[in-house]
C-alpha cells in the first residue's frame, strides 16, 4: 500500500459510513496496517490532516451508530484501532490534529502525558481550520466532508467559510458579532481575540476589528450522518 492508497482507505471508510454499509473489513485493514507504513506515508501536514480528519469523522459515526457507545464515553475510550494502536477520539482530535494540546486549556498548554505514538504522528503546525471540519454528531457541528491531501487547503477554507457564514450573526449598527462557541472553547488555537477578528477578515472578508464578539449557545442535540453533498 502506498501513501495515496492509505489516504483513500480513510476516504473509503468514511464513504461506507455515509452509505450506511458494513465497514468492518476496512476497519480491520486500518487495524492491521504496518506502523512503519503509517509513519512513512503521513510525512507532511496535508496528508496527516486529510487522513486523521476522515478517520475522526468516520469513527464518531461508527462508535455512536454501530457500536452504540454512550455519549459519556465516546470521546475518551480507546476504541479506534490504527496500525495496532488503540486510540480515542480525543487522541485524534487533541493529540494528533491539535498537536497534543491539553483538552481543557483553551489551546494554551500541551499535554505532558502525551504518548510517543501521538507525538510522532501529530501535525507539525496546528491549523485552526480543523475545528470547522470535525463532526461530533451534534446539531451545531460542521457537516462532514471528504478530505484529500492535494485539495485540503481549499477544502478547509470552504468548510471554514461555510460554517462561519452560517453560524455568525452581525449586528453592524451595534458593532457586535455573535458566533460559534468553538472560538471560546479553543480560544488560543485561533490566536485569541485578535486572531478571531483576523479570521473573519481573511475568510469572510468581514472587518470586525472594532466589534464586540459574543458566543452563541452550542446545540448538543444529536444529528448523525450529517454529510455534505460531495463524495470523494
Amino acid at each position: 500500500m502506498n501513501p495515496v492508497q492509505l489516504i483513500k482507505l480513510s476516504e473509503q471508510l468514511l464513504l461506507e459510513v455515509k452509505l450506511q454499509k458494513d465497514s468492518s473489513a476496512l476497519q480491520l485493514k486500518l487495524k492491521e496496517l504496518e506502523l512503519a507504513l503509517l509513519e512513512n506515508s503521513l510525512i507532511n501536514d496535508e496528508r496527516k490532516k486529510a487522513f486523521w480528519i476522515n478517520i475522526y469523522n468516520a469513527y464518531y459515526q461508527i462508535l455512536r451508530i454501530d457500536r452504540k457507545v454512550a455519549l459519556t464515553d465516546i470521546y475518551k475510550k480507546k476504541l479506534i484501532s490504527i496500525a495496532g494502536k488503540s486510540l480515542s477520539l480525543d487522541d485524534v482530535e487533541h493529540g494528533v490534529l491539535r498537536r497534543y494540546r491539553h483538552k481543557y486549556s483553551l489551546g494554551l498548554f500541551s499535554n505532558p502525558l502525551t504518548p510517543k505514538f501521538i507525538k510522532q504522528n501529530a501535525v507539525d503546525k496546528l491549523d485552526y481550520r480543523i475545528h470547522f471540519a470535525l463532526n461530533c454528531g451534534a446539531k451545531s457541528c460542521p457537516p462532514i466532508a471528504f478530505y484529500s491531501p492535494t485539495n485540503i487547503n481549499a477544502q478547509l477554507d470552504r468548510a471554514t467559510q461555510s460554517f462561519l457564514d452560517e453560524q455568525s450573526q452581525f449586528k453592524d449598527n451595534r458593532k457586535v458579532v455573535s458566533t460559534t462557541s468553538l472560538f471560546k472553547w479553543f480560544y488560543f488555537d485561533f490566536g485569541g481575540k485578535k486572531g478571531i477578528k483576523r479570521i473573519f477578515a481573511e475568510q469572510l472578508n468581514k472587518d470586525i476589528s472594532d466589534y464586540k464578539i459574543t458566543y452563541t449557545q452550542y446545540s448538543w442535540d444529536e444529528e448523525l450522518v450529517n454529510f455534505t453533498a460531495e463524495n470523494p
